[in-house]
């Protein structure tokens, strides 16, 4: 089978981790007989360097003809003072919007390999999944500045229709199904009317789905038992905000947020798979970024987009080896670089 990938390798450590992801793409497609073409395209920071902007139509354009997109990390400090319409993060929810991703699957586990690396002492195994909604939300809300009572203020608007929910919705309760058939919804309905509806309609689709055990939770207490028991929890689907935190909370149990990869789609097999973690503009260059959540996000777009279960589960049974043989990058307690963690991964494919 021949697959189009889109890639966008962004600022920072991205082009890295996106070149390792595809080197173990080039080592599955010859173990398994597949052909990956590859479509490098600028978003980001460097966008902005050569265009003017954050994601230029040529770039969303590619990504849409493509069969999915692989990208690395955007943003850096270089561009932390433009406006927030040129922002590198632009490029991000600009391609989110164009393709209609408004799931985002974000696996949270710890490997036996890292439990001395957790920062909980207690915690011995856990494995979630955190769904998040991505195209709806505060993000994407009526936002701006103007002046009030005590002067400038800025604000912000977070509005959810029930169309926005159900989607949602339905991937975490079909998710549950695949799982341990257990869901909890976090939102925040003791204060905001969005999350009320969003608690009402969610109350509502798990009436069709009766063999999953559904409850709700509270934001700020989610934060709390996330620390307090993470095994407590199987999949979570939550609001773009809140899952944007949580999922970043849930990456520090594993060790290092450089262990987690995503997975964002919609409606189409076409998705866009990223590491959760930054640029990392502090050690761009150095050889020492781990691409193992890119890695494991390229497994992901073979699962999910391409239909290659078995391709996907050879990298993360590879990976889950290389760590068990304590081959280790520098966030996880080890010295490996970049280059010598990605040769292993490849020995063991």
């Amino acid at each position: 089978m021949k697959y189009n990938i889109a890639l966008l390798k962004g600022d920072g450590i991205g082009p890295e981790i996106v070149d390792s992801a595809v080197s173990i793409l080039n080592q599955i497609a010859v173990k398994f007989g597949h052909e990956f073409t590859y479509n490098a395209l600028l978003a980001g920071g460097c966008a902005i360097d050569a265009t003017g902007v954050p994601l230029p139509e040529e770039t969303l354009k590619a990504c849409l003809e493509s069969d999915s997109v692989l990208l690395g990390a955007v943003g850096g400090p270089k561009w932390d003072t433009l406006p927030g319409n040129l922002r590198p993060e632009k490029a991000l929810l600009g391609v989110r919007k164009g393709l209609g991703l408004y799931s985002n699957i974000r696996p949270a586990k710890l490997y036996a390999a890292l439990k001395d690396r957790c920062p909980l002492r207690t915690v011995s195994d856990f494995d979630i999944v955190i769904i998040r909604e991505l195209t709806g939300g505060i993000y994407f809300g009526t936002s701006g500045r103007r002046n009030g009572e005590l002067g400038e203020e800025a604000f912000d608007t977070e509005c959810y229709s029930v169309t926005e929910i159900e989607r949602i919705g339905k991937v975490a309760f079909e998710t549950a199904m695949k799982r341990k058939k257990k869901l909890v919804s976090i939102d925040k309905a003791n204060v905001l009317e969005s999350s009320r509806l969003w608690r009402e309609r969610m109350h509502k689709l798990s009436e069709a789905y009766p063999e999953v055990e559904y409850s709700d939770m509270l934001v700020d207490n989610a934060a709390m038992q996330l620390i307090k028991n993470p095994a407590q929890f199987d999949v979570i689907v939550t609001s773009n905000m809140f899952g944007d935190i949580l999922s970043d909370e849930a990456s520090q149990l594993t060790g290092s947020i450089g262990m987690l990869p995503s997975a964002s789609l919609g409606d189409t097999k076409c998705g866009m798979y990223e590491p959760i973690h930054g640029s990392a503009p502090d050690i761009a260059g150095k050889g020492i970024s781990n691409p193992i959540a890119t890695i494991l996000s390229a497994a992901m777009m073979l699962r999910y987009s391409f239909d290659l279960e078995e391709e996907a589960n050879c990298i993360d049974t590879a990976v889950e080896t290389a760590l068990n043989n304590g081959f280790l990058t520098v966030d996880i307690g080890g010295t490996m670089t970049t280059k010598e963690i990605t040769e292993k991964i490849l020995e063991l494919i």
